[in-house]
């Protein structure tokens, strides 16, 4: 096994190179002082048990702050995100959309006050790709203004009808890191038109147009290489409507992150979207067999295998590292060390 120390498959591999397929598959929202502080604790219980972090968590100014206490809210969020309870760098922030009058504000007290803290801002109801380009400004703005040398990531939410016309311009812009699904807003951005039910885990995956704008967002998202994020199930108690939806959400559309909204769904979430057993089993041995060969084309088990074969089973293993899977010391050591 000494070969794998040779040429890794971010260096070796097109398109493998991406360092947003690193972000942790599961994104928990908290916005209520208690579930925030309670869910700081348990991203780091988790993080201690991994080795690293297994989620992140998206502390929420938009719908977690009281109406008229919304800069006391950030300064909550700004002392929680400065605080040692922040220990594994990813915590990331919903601010309010950029139309909002609050937006400026929420840049100006999280960025001025804990900058570096910041693993990405998540900003919301994007209306287009003008709107966008106005965000990751904003933010870049904010940075230099308080002298903040840490690149802040921007995440957004497509939860308008023209955010989603415009999504592949949006997934492309420079800043983004990823690109989630409003599935609430959207439905109710049709007036009616699109019933209740498909707000719900199974419901969101018959009705057509809801499914068609979760194939865009995600084709969107793998065409820029950044990460598509699916949207919430608000049936929290019911975690096998949760696993099905999260497993189709992986297996069929697609997206390789997915957001919580209560601390029973994250190792749900991070179970749906591990690789089966089987995969990483085989993306192992192909790996290790194709990094001895100097990435030149394999055999494994009577299949030929070559650059484009790797890439795919590469990815698998990310998402096993990801997942907490278990993995060889050695392919740990090598790929991931």
């Amino acid at each position: 096994m000494s070969t794998l120390t040779t040429i890794h498959p971010r260096h070796a591999l097109f398109g493998a190179e991406a360092a947003t397929h690193h972000l942790p598959v599961c994104d928990h929202y908290a916005g209520v002082e208690a579930r925030m502080r309670k869910s700081l604790a348990l991203q780091a219980e988790m993080a201690e048990a991994a080795g690293r972090a297994v989620f992140d968590l998206t502390l929420d100014l938009e719908d977690g702050a009281p109406v008229g206490g919304e800069h006391e809210h950030a300064l909550l969020v700004a002392e929680l995100l400065g605080g040692p309870a922040n220990a594994w760098g990813r915590v990331g922030v919903r601010v309010h959309d950029v139309g909002h009058k609050r937006f400026e504000d929420d840049l100006d007290t999280l960025i001025g006050r804990v900058g570096d803290k910041l693993a990405y801002i998540m900003v919301p109801k994007l209306a287009g790709v003008d709107d966008t380009r106005r965000a990751i400004d904003a933010i870049k703005a904010a940075r230099v203004k308080h002298g903040v040398s840490h690149i802040i990531p921007v995440h957004g939410l497509i939860e308008t009808l023209s955010g989603l016309r415009d999504v592949a311009q949006i997934a492309a812009l420079p800043g983004l890191e990823s690109l989630s699904f409003g599935l609430m807003d959207f439905v109710s951005a049709h007036r009616g038109a699109i019933p209740a039910s498909a707000m719900g885990a199974l419901g969101q995956f018959a009705h057509p147009l809801v499914l068609r704008a979760k194939m865009e967002i995600a084709e969107a998202c793998h065409a820029a290489g950044i990460t598509p994020s699916h949207c919430v199930v608000t049936e929290f108690k019911d975690t096998r409507a949760l696993a099905k939806a999260a497993e189709r959400a992986s297996r069929e559309l697609g997206y390789t992150r997915m957001w919580s909204i209560h601390p029973d769904q994250i190792p749900v979430i991070i179970d749906a979207f591990a690789p089966v057993t089987a995969e990483v089993d085989d993306a192992v041995e192909i790996l290790s067999a194709a990094q001895a060969a100097h990435w030149a084309p394999t055999s494994y088990h009577g299949v030929l295998h070559d650059r484009a074969s790797y890439r795919h089973y590469w990815f698998v293993l990310e998402r096993a590292w990801l997942t907490g899977q278990p993995l060889p010391a050695e392919i740990r050591q090598a790929f991931f060390g």
